[in-house]
């Protein structure tokens, strides 16, 4: 297994160097595409409020600042993306339907790259990490650093879905790395699974496997975010929201505790 196109969206916000750094050194163990994507604001999304029919003063000028904020942020992601020093890269400025044609790109992507403020609600892609993660179900990386193969993983498995989706997805980063541990907390779950599964679905494709069963009944999302941190993991694999969103916002939730964590290690996502 292998991964041949790594995406990043930008929006020409000084965050967009880290995003590139993190979306090459991901790809540079395949010799993958790192394929940028300047997501403009979309001037589509003003007709709501334009009124049919109708462009008065107000608009027209809301118009001609959007372009030309559009225009700076496009001159600043291309020059983020020029400084990057990946040799295969390609870079495209996409075009209003923003957010559909970045779901387009992200559909013919292996891994779309994030960095930590869209997974914390902050920033202008909050919207399209949401749908790219939980409607598209594409596997995405929250970067907090660049990735290095040479660096711990953590797996967290539960047998759910998800986690099975992000497991699989990861594989070809797995096989690169130099130490994988799986994290299991039986008991925080009532679904019967067998953790040593996993390590043996991992162990076939050639992905050398430890397994450390967590003692806990409650707050798994917690245990796993220490334990990886225990372990040195650069990078943690795990399901996003295992259970209904409105049941996450109101009761918090694994997934919620270990996006919002500032000091974690990134995080390989998958819904």
């Amino acid at each position: 297994m292998s991964w041949a196109t790594i995406l990043t969206p930008l929006t020409g916000a000084q965050s967009d160097k880290a995003i590139l750094e993190a979306g090459a050194a991901l790809a540079a163990p395949f010799g993958a595409e790192l394929r940028a994507a300047h997501a403009p604001a979309d001037a589509a999304d003003l007709m709501p409020w334009m009124g049919e029919g109708f462009m008065g003063g107000v608009q027209m000028a809301a118009l001609e600042s959007l372009k030309e904020a559009a225009q700076a942020g496009e001159a600043a992601a291309s020059a983020s993306f020029a400084a990057v020093g990946y040799a295969k890269k390609s870079f495209r400025s996409l075009a209003s339907p923003v957010w559909s044609s970045l779901c387009m790109e992200a559909r013919l992507a292996d891994v779309v790259v994030f960095g930590p403020e869209p997974a914390c609600g902050k920033g202008a892609l909050v919207e399209a990490f949401q749908q790219i993660l939980m409607e598209e179900r594409r596997p995405v990386l929250v970067a907090r650093r660049k990735p290095d193969p040479q660096a711990p993983v953590a797996v967290a498995w539960d047998g759910g879905r998800e986690a099975s989706r992000a497991a699989r997805a990861a594989i070809p980063w797995l096989q690169k790395a130099a130490e994988v541990t799986v994290l299991a907390a039986p008991q925080a779950t009532p679904r019967d699974f067998q953790p040593e599964r996993l390590v043996e679905h991992l162990a076939e494709r050639g992905v050398k496997t430890k397994l450390k069963l967590l003692t806990v009944s409650n707050d798994a999302g917690q245990a796993i975010l220490e334990n990886a941190l225990a372990l040195g993991a650069g990078m943690l694999v795990a399901g996003a929201f295992g259970h209904p969103r409105f049941q996450q916002f109101i009761f918090g939730g694994a997934t919620r505790t270990l996006m919002q964590s500032e000091d974690g290690p990134s995080l390989f996502l998958s819904h």
